[in-house]
């Protein structure tokens, strides 16, 4: 983590990432592309996501979530950012030429050896199915749908931790809490992924947040009553209805937003948070 001096006030408790695990080199060419931005609108120009503009350009990486190069080792060149996810991204070359990203775990660094495979050694950075991985262990970039790619646990710092295996089903707890069970012949990542103290930054002042693309989040009793329910009144007053609503008046709190799914009946316990 690091920590600024309060030289003006919005230096004032602020602090960043330590980029110094980062390789200095620029992002792979062939492994880029342009990002064009919508601001929230769609495609008649209407605001369908408030509060979203500006922020800084970005290209994108074209990060690898399949690694589906099964016994071809491969070797890390560099870790490096990524504007678009909050986890730090890896560029691996393998042993027949290729180059590709893939999402970089804690105490990966350039020049480890890594390998996808149906059962590999238990190392930082391979990729195995879940049934060949001991219980205990932490795994992130996590199947739902074998060979469909990583779906699960791919936020920065996080780690899904393997419980059991038990009738073709491997039991996962995932960083949410949540336990769930998914397909053995899934595969995994080994370990946590790295940036893990990506959730302690205190961006200090408003305008970080708008290099990010955030703009002000209004609140709703400082609008006017044809803006938003909680609006009106004189001075601050209260909300003033039996639950608090969102703009268009539905419940904004305590509600489930959750939508079923097919895998929900995979889930043994819901997460407590």
């Amino acid at each position: 983590m690091k920590i600024y001096k309060p030289t003006t006030p919005g230096r004032r408790g602020m602090t960043g990432i330590d980029y110094s695990v980062l390789t200095k080199k620029r992002p792979e060419k062939a492994l880029v592309r342009g990002l064009k931005k919508s601001g929230g609108r769609n495609h008649a120009g209407t605001i369908t996501v408030r509060f979203r503009g500006g922020g800084n350009k970005t290209k994108y990486r074209f990060v690898d979530f399949r690694q589906d190069k099964i016994d071809i080792p491969a070797r890390v060149q560099a870790i490096e950012y990524d504007p678009n996810r909050t986890a730090f991204i890896a560029l691996v070359s393998y042993f027949d030429g290729e180059k590709r990203y893939i999402l970089a775990p804690k105490n990966l660094v350039a020049g480890n050896e890594i390998i996808t495979s149906q059962k590999a050694p238990l190392n930082i950075g391979n990729r195995m199915m879940l049934k060949n991985i001991p219980p205990g262990t932490e795994v992130h970039n996590v199947e739902m749908v074998p060979g469909k790619g990583g779906q699960l646990v791919r936020s920065a710092g996080s780690a899904a931790q393997i419980l059991a295996h038990d009738a073709g089903m491997t039991t996962l707890r995932m960083p949410s809490s949540e336990i769930r069970k998914v397909k053995e012949t899934s595969f995994a990542s080994i370990g946590a992924l790295s940036n893990s103290e990506q959730r302690m930054v205190n961006l200090g002042k408003a305008g970080r947040k708008r290099w990010l693309g955030r703009k002000p989040h209004n609140r709703g009793t400082s609008m006017n009553p044809v803006d938003h329910p909680h609006g009106g009144g004189e001075g601050r007053t209260g909300v003033g209805l039996k639950y608090p609503k969102t703009p268009w008046g539905k419940h904004a709190r305590g509600v489930k937003t959750r939508k079923k799914s097919r895998s929900s009946k995979f889930i043994i316990q819901r997460r407590t948070k």
